[in-house]
């Protein structure tokens, strides 16, 4: 589903942004950690205190009341000619244990030092079955030449 160019400039961000909205359609967006593995990208929770309450993340909650979310990982550049950015779009699960869980947090931890010191084995993982992918502009990574334009597989 994933172009090459646009699988290699995912494997290359660091962040990504991940929207969901409620079930009345109220906008969330957040920067996230994530892995890509097959046609499903897989979003973190660490252990980092995000409230003082046990209510579960607005996340979570939204994606609850409406799995349809939204990924976007981009590059912004003062040269303008490296500006790209990828969107997938899909539907959201939330992973609380099994085989699937533990390969996403693997994958997870492999890519982010900082969730291999953390005790996330018990924490939900986001799995964005991806559905449609959107891309654009300068996709390059290290100097390889990307096509530029609207992506639309």
């Amino acid at each position: 589903m994933l172009s090459a160019h646009e699988q290699r400039f995912l494997e290359t961000q660091r962040v990504a942004r991940l929207a969901t909205a409620d079930a009345r359609g109220a906008p969330h967006v957040i920067p996230v950690c994530f892995a890509i593995a097959d046609s499903t990208l897989y979003v973190a929770i660490d252990e980092k205190p995000k409230r003082p309450s046990a209510t579960p993340l607005k996340r979570l909650r939204n994606i609850g009341e409406n799995p349809a979310v939204a990924i976007v990982a981009d590059r912004y550049d003062e040269d303008w000619t490296r500006l790209g950015w990828v969107m997938l779009q899909g539907r959201a699960e939330i992973l609380t244990i099994g085989s699937e869980h533990a390969r996403a947090q693997a994958l997870l931890r492999a890519r982010y030092a900082q969730l291999r010191a953390m005790n996330i084995e018990g924490l939900p993982v986001i799995a964005v079955r991806i559905e449609r992918v959107l891309s654009w502009g300068d996709l390059s990574v290290d100097g390889l030449a990307s096509p530029a334009g609207i992506n639309q597989d």
